[in-house]
């Protein structure tokens, strides 16, 4: 199960009613942010969310409205008596303007790892200490699988997929078929090769069919580019940035590099997702929900979003 918040669902500046680019996750307990622009840190006071337990922080860009926020949170997480490595992800660049960015917070009583310009997927596993990330590699079985696809702004800017993975139902007939003994049934559903008197049992030899994960993916700020339509197919939600409602602002979003409702939604229809969240919304759009036909000509599904909206993905029967 996943639950997702949005915290702020505008750009280039703060409204009244509306703060800054940001989504968290919360997953067994553990938390992602997604961007971190200003207001966050009272948005997830607002909606009591809690900070203390944020492990991975992913910032799509380095511009302001999506991490001016960052240093009075990492602050404030200082401030809670947090020991745990906090593992921040960002594009080319992300490390020596983060630096600078959060060179007044003097005191750190945990790791603070900061990665930047990565081109590969990366495994997500839950421990005692929270959310660790390490080096994909499919031999391996992970909690979450963290992918990044590079897009089309006027900074290096990173979009962001996360599929949670759902492990095959145990199937009693294979395990009998195979002779498979009962004392090693629940190590080979956990995905472990066993040795058990001389003989080498498989993981296959108990498990039925692959079962669909959980995937959302996290698009913003960027130009409608090809690779997109990939990246996020087949999303359970697509979160995207909807920076002009009124399909007349298209000069606008090819000027400075964003998109419009109806390029979204072409997004969300080629990507054959299940649901599109719209956010990132220009100042000058103060009714996002005007425009909602724009998006709905192309794709049906679509949610408006707004500060405070909640949504919880759960595995399918």
């Amino acid at each position: 199960m996943l639950d997702i918040v949005l915290l702020g669902s505008g750009g280039s500046m703060p409204m009244p009613g509306r703060f800054l680019s940001s989504v968290l996750m919360s997953y067994k307990g553990r938390k992602i942010l997604i961007d971190c622009g200003e207001g966050t840190q009272v948005a997830i006071k607002k909606m009591n969310a809690g900070f203390k337990n944020i492990d991975i922080i992913c910032l799509t860009h380095m511009h302001g409205d999506h991490i001016f926020g960052l240093p009075g949170l990492i602050s404030t997480i200082r401030n809670s008596e947090r020991t745990e490595k906090i593992t921040i992800i960002g594009p080319k660049g992300t490390r020596e303007i983060l630096r600078a960015l959060l060179s007044p917070i003097t005191y750190m009583p945990f790791e603070l790892e900061i990665i930047d310009n990565i081109h590969q997927s990366i495994g997500i596993i839950k421990s005692l200490q929270g959310l660790q990330i390490e080096e994909f590699t499919q031999s391996k079985s992970y909690d979450m699988i963290l992918s990044v696809l590079a897009l089309q702004h006027s900074s290096p800017c990173l979009g962001y997929s996360f599929y949670i993975p759902r492990k095959p139902k145990f199937s009693v007939e294979k395990a009998e078929f195979y002779n498979v003994p009962k004392k090693i049934w629940s190590l080979l559903q956990k995905g472990e090769t066993v040795l058990y008197e001389n003989k080498i049992y498989e993981p296959y030899m108990v498990l039925g069919e692959n079962r669909r994960g959980i995937k959302v993916s996290f698009i913003t700020d960027t130009r409608p580019i090809e690779a997109i339509g990939d990246f996020i197919e087949d999303s359970d939600l697509f979160i995207c940035e909807g920076t002009y409602g009124d399909d007349r602002d298209i000069e606008k979003a090819e000027r400075n590099m964003h998109m419009t409702f109806k390029e979204a939604a072409m997004l969300a229809q080629k990507g054959n997702v299940r649901q599109m969240l719209l956010t990132h919304f220009s100042p000058s759009m103060d009714r996002p929900e005007k425009y909602r036909q724009n998006a709905e000509n192309i794709f049906g599904n679509v949610i408006i979003g707004y500060d405070g909206y909640m949504k919880t993905l759960s595995f399918e029967d």
